[in-house]
């Protein structure tokens, strides 16, 4: 089975992104900020993490940075989540190590789409 680990310091927000991969048939792995994140990606090695951008004390561009710059998190695929929606937003993130970059609101159905082609 596929695991993701979300990372997110909205709670509802969380909780639909993680309602969403469960209905897809996900294991999820929950973490409410960019640094639980990390310690997670990097005890439990998810397949994919979906992350927002905007959180406190480390922001999810970083968070992208930390996992490609270590080699036990480098080959984990990252989907960003995010309501920042510029253009340059969505290159900084790829720049950083991003494989999707996803514009908030989205839809389930996008959701598992953006996983699906990185699977």
């Amino acid at each position: 089975m596929t695991t993701l680990l979300v990372v997110d310091d909205t709670p509802s927000q969380l909780e639909l992104i993680n309602c969403y991969l469960e209905d897809g048939g996900y294991n999820v792995i929950k973490a409410y900020d960019a640094k639980e994140g990390f310690k997670k990606a990097l005890n439990d090695l998810p397949d994919i993490v979906i992350t927002d951008i905007v959180m406190p004390g480390m922001s999810g561009f970083e968070l992208c940075r930390l996992l490609k710059r270590n080699t036990a998190t480098q080959n984990i695929r990252i989907i960003i989540c995010s309501s920042k929606n510029g253009d340059i937003d969505k290159i900084w993130g790829m720049r950083q190590g991003a494989d999707f970059y996803l514009t908030k609101p989205f839809g389930k159905q996008e959701l598992l789409r953006a996983i699906q082609s990185l699977i």
